[in-house]
Formats: C-alpha cells, structure tokens, sequence
C-alpha cells in the first residue's frame, strides 16, 4: 500500500469516526425509514485516479462512512468484469464489512441506442460481461446510457431497441437495467419517460439523478430537474443524491433536496437512494458526510 493510499484511508476512518459520535444519526441504521443509504464510487474519483484508494478498498471505506450500500463504477474495475478471483475478493470484502452490493454503472461500453443494427447488438454484447458481474456481487442492477443519434422520436426507439436486447439478456439472472438522465436527450425527462414506455420490459427502469438535467452542455439549457425527477420516478429502481455545493445549514445551495426527496416520496419507491458528491469546495469525504446528513435530515420530513 502506497503512502497517499495509507494515508487516505487513516484520514477517512478518523473522520468518520468523529463524524459518528458528534452525531449519532451517522451512524449505520441510526434512522428507520423506507430508504436506505448507499454510495456512488464515483464521489471518490479524485481518491481513486490519485492512487489514494483502490476498487476493493471502497466498500471499506463505504462502510467506515455509515453507509449500506455501494454503487460501483465499472472503469475503476474496468479488466475485471470476467475476473472471477478478484470479483470474489471484492464480494467477499463487502460481506465481511457489511454493506450490500447495489449496483454497477457502466460506461465506456459503446452507444445503446446507435444507428446502426450492428454496433447496437456490439454494444449490448459488450455489457453482458457487467450483466455477468453484477449478478456475481449480488447487485439488483447495472445503469447504463441511453446514447443515440438522430432526430428526437428516431433516438427513442433505437435506445428502446438496444434496452430491450440487454433486458432480455438481464432476465437469465434476474438483473435490471436502468438508464441515468446522463446528458443529451437521456437529460430530458419527457424523452427518457417516453423509451422506457417503448421498451416495456420489467427488467427497464431509470436512475433519476438530482443533478443531471443539463441537456446541451454547450448552450446550458436544461430541463427541468423537480419535472424531470416526477416524470423518472415510475420507472425508477434507484435514486441518484447528487450534490455539489452546501450553505451554512447543511442544505445543498443549488437543488431543494426536501422538494426532491417529496417528489421521490409520493411516487411510493422504497430502496437506497445513493449519494453521488461531486462538488469541489470541500473534500469528497467532506461532501459524502454532508450529503448523508442532508438525506437523513430530509428523511425524518417524509
């Protein structure tokens, strides 16, 4: 173990530690409601390019932090989706510490919804080896994107398309598939609505994301993110807390997460709800401890 690594993890449990006895609402199973917390990897990408963490050091590092599920991001792991000794260390690493593998978010694996018939069948062909690894870990699902090209309705039925092959796919071992609003037209809520209707599939669903209604990053026009998150929830078989920046009461500055979390609530989900940190003003430890605060705060509203 490198020393920033050694480091890294010495700082996290310290932190967490203190965290926890200064408020006892951190610590695991401290709040009874319907939801449960889990823990996007990707709020420890800094961690992890850095050398600071590995892969299998996150669920340690999860549930040092009180949390009781992880999310995983399948290029932290990327060469060892077919790995069975490796898969069996990390499923064996989160058994021992106690939190529950939720889920693996998949990119970098080809366009689900492309043009062409044979790179969408290469694309879905490419995620079945994370079909394969979630099922190994125990995970309910894997989130992939919706990626297409084309006019709006042509978009909808070739993502539609590629979403009902990796379901069918996912039925052999009983894994879902669940599609993040990630940018484009995957950010509008009206359309992602739209190609989970056309795929009708048990195994489909969404990923609402609190933060990712940005549909044109050149021009920074979005949808709206309280329309957005109502119109996703039906189909949702998980929620993303995504969060950025936090005022002096703990709330995130940018999102009403009591109006969002309202939203979530009314559509009856019942799961984890995952926090994904990706601000900059503060620590990503800091901002994973802030963001459970806030949902548990939020919790006790509902």
């Amino acid at each position: 173990m490198n020393t920033n690594r050694r480091n890294f993890l010495r700082t996290t449990t310290a932190a967490a530690t203190g965290a926890m006895l200064l408020s006892p609402a951190l610590a695991m199973g401290g709040n009874k409601s319907r939801y449960k917390i889990s823990l996007a990897e990707w709020s420890f990408h800094k961690a992890i390019f850095g050398g600071e963490m590995t892969n299998l050091d996150f669920p340690r590092v999860t549930r040092e932090l009180g949390i009781e599920g992880v999310e995983y991001v399948n290029q932290f792991f990327k060469d060892k989706a077919k790995d069975e000794k490796y898969l069996s260390e990390l499923k064996k690493i989160t058994k021992e510490e106690g939190v529950e593998n939720v889920l693996i978010m998949c990119d970098g694996e080809g366009m689900v919804g492309h043009p062409d018939k044979k790179e969408r069948e290469k694309t879905v062909d490419n995620h079945k080896k994370w079909v394969d690894a979630a099922a190994f870990l125990g995970c309910h699902s894997i989130r992939v994107n919706a990626g297409s090209r084309g006019e709006y309705e042509e978009q909808q039925k070739l993502a539609a398309d590629g979403l009902r092959m990796l379901c069918e796919y996912g039925d052999k071992n009983k894994i879902n598939v669940i599609v993040e609003n990630h940018g484009g037209l995957s950010s509008n809520g009206e359309w992602l609505s739209g190609v989970m209707l056309l795929v009708n599939h048990k195994r489909v669903g969404t990923l609402p994301d609190f933060g990712n209604f940005i549909t044109n990053y050149e021009t920074g026009e979005q949808f709206d993110r309280y329309k957005g998150v109502e119109l996703l929830m039906p189909y949702a078989k998980g929620v993303s807390a995504k969060s950025n920046v936090f005022n002096a009461n703990g709330d995130e500055a940018n999102m009403d997460y009591y109006k969002l979390m309202k939203i979530v609530h009314n559509s009856g989900y019942k799961g984890f709800v995952g926090i994904e940190f990706e601000g900059n003003e503060i620590s990503e430890r800091e901002g994973v401890i802030a963001t459970k605060a806030l949902l548990e705060k939020v919790f006790k509203t509902l």
